[in-house]
């Protein structure tokens, strides 16, 4: 667990994670959005409007992230979307700089998330919901598959193990997220989550046809991702 909170988040210990350390991201993903969804409520009992709470809670999301995720998805864009080879555009992502496709895509990303959460009403558990269910979304494309890169790379350390226990754990996951979500945002929520799973399988479906399978940054794309199309649909007035 700890290591697992060290990965994800600046804050937890810095321990070396193992297969089994992806037993416990659906909880690093709710204990974030716990973080997320309080900022979130709390600001909007400070200031009239959603500008700032929903800026505070994009900021509260990159500060609680390391900004790991933000900075997947903008190797990922650097490396999926320009014409490449498989090799170059896996060189281009392990690069630390940052190019056209990926700052556009960064800046547009964050836009909508700003958007969305300005548009809904606060909703702690809404959030707890829909981070909790990104993380669990990542360890399930770990586990169906195959890694990208031929040797390196952040994720590495998290092949093999038991994938039965850790199956059990992302499963687990997704249908505690659901529920929270779902409780407490209704039909839209389950309709965000819908549109999130999507949005995350576009991506991996994407790095699967260019990369050959998954990266460390592609999953922090797919999270960063997912959860945008999750907050997006879910504030739209059915």
């Amino acid at each position: 667990m700890l290591a697992a909170f060290g990965f994800l988040t600046p804050f937890g210990p810095a321990r070396a994670p193992s297969p089994g350390t992806l037993r416990w991201f659906p909880l690093v993903g709710a204990v974030v959005g716990v973080a997320v969804g309080l900022m979130w409520w709390a600001s909007s009992k400070g200031w009239h409007g959603h500008l700032v709470p929903a800026a505070l809670a994009v900021a509260t999301d990159l500060a609680s992230t390391g900004m790991l995720h933000v900075d997947g998805l903008a190797d990922s864009a650097d490396g999926l979307l320009p014409h490449l080879s498989r090799d170059r555009r896996l060189e281009v992502m392990s690069q630390p700089d940052i190019g056209a496709f990926g700052l556009s895509a960064t800046v547009a990303v964050l836009l909508l998330r700003f958007a969305a959460f300005d548009a809904l009403r606060p909703d702690i558990a809404l959030v707890v919901g829909i981070w909790c269910v990104s993380r669990s979304l990542m360890v399930v494309a770990m586990l169906v598959l195959p890694y990208a890169r031929r040797t390196g790379g952040l994720a590495q350390a998290f092949l093999g193990g038991n994938r039965l226990g850790t199956a059990l754990a992302a499963s687990t996951g997704i249908v505690a997220g659901a529920f929270v979500a779902v409780w407490a945002g209704g039909p839209p929520a389950a309709a965000g989550l819908g549109a999130g799973a999507v949005a995350a399988a576009a991506i991996l479906w994407l790095a699967r046809r260019r990369l050959g399978g998954f990266t460390g940054d592609v999953l922090g794309a797919a999270v960063v991702v997912s959860e945008t199309a999750a907050l997006l649909v879910s504030g739209v007035h059915w």
